[in-house]
């Protein structure tokens, strides 16, 4: 009878992760900002909206590069109206890129799960019920948005915007055939542990990283479901993709294309 029970406790620790209850898990947002005032207490309050009503345990982490226009202090200040324990300000003195904002953010995460989008309400945070969901029912390693699958779409930009997205995320299709529909999009869900091997493998830096992360997670053998968004153009401030960074992001193509 007892030889009985311990196996019927073997079967149970070897349940595969979706089993476990949702309620067990924590989701850690990251967002990195600069130059991100008027955009911040936004997002946050639909992040904290979205979480609430569908409790969901998480905690935010903003990482602020050093912001001259007063990012820093408004991240402050969300930090007392809603906890430190919700919110966490990790700031850095100057501006050091997105790769390493995230690598900077999730060693102060706590969830078990890692939640990375943009501040400047380009993701709403409607969609992260639908990410958990996705990767609950798929089990996957990593969930990722998609503009460019189902009724996705991107709103509020020019025709040159679009054909500039377009033509990279189609190159980049041919170039590294990644297994996902929408290599340069920076609204995912990661497990934790998945991130935290990701980032050690990738090598790139700024825009580029996005991308390198979906090829390694490719070559790592991970699995990942998609959700299609809606991509929205920023309200407030401006954009931080200009001509450096256009040219940082062929670089990094050919490099990737080159080494992998």
């Amino acid at each position: 009878m007892a030889s009985t029970e311990a196996s019927r406790r073997g079967v149970a620790s070897q349940r595969p992760p979706q089993a476990r209850s949702s309620r067990q898990d924590k989701y850690s947002v990251l967002l990195p900002t600069y130059n991100e005032r008027e955009n911040l207490p936004l997002i946050v309050w639909l992040l904290v909206k979205s979480f609430s009503e569908s409790a969901i345990n998480y905690e935010i982490i903003i990482i602020d590069d050093g912001s001259p226009d007063g990012t820093r202090e408004v991240a402050e200040q969300l930090e007392k109206i809603y906890g430190p324990d919700r919110i966490l300000l990790r700031p850095r003195e100057k501006k050091l890129g997105l790769g390493t904002a995230y690598i900077h953010g999730i060693k102060h995460a706590t969830g078990n799960y890692v939640i990375i989008m943009d501040a400047d309400l380009s993701h709403h945070p409607k969609f992260i019920p639908e990410f958990i969901r996705k990767q609950k029912e798929g089990n996957f390693d990593i969930v990722s948005g998609t503009r460019y699958k189902g009724n996705g779409g991107v709103y509020g930009w020019d025709l040159k915007r679009k054909l500039i997205s377009r033509g990279a995320n189609f190159i980049t299709q041919v170039l590294l055939r990644p297994g996902a529909s929408d290599l340069t999009g920076s609204f995912r869900l990661y497990r934790k542990e998945v991130l935290q091997k990701l980032i050690e493998k990738c090598v790139s830096k700024g825009y580029v990283f996005q991308m390198e992360m979906i090829v390694r997670a490719r070559q790592l053998n991970y699995t990942i479901g998609e959700v299609p968004i809606s991509f929205v153009d920023r309200v407030y401030g401006e954009s931080k993709l200009g001509g450096n960074e256009i040219v940082s992001f062929l670089k990094g193509l050919l490099t990737l294309f080159a080494t992998t």
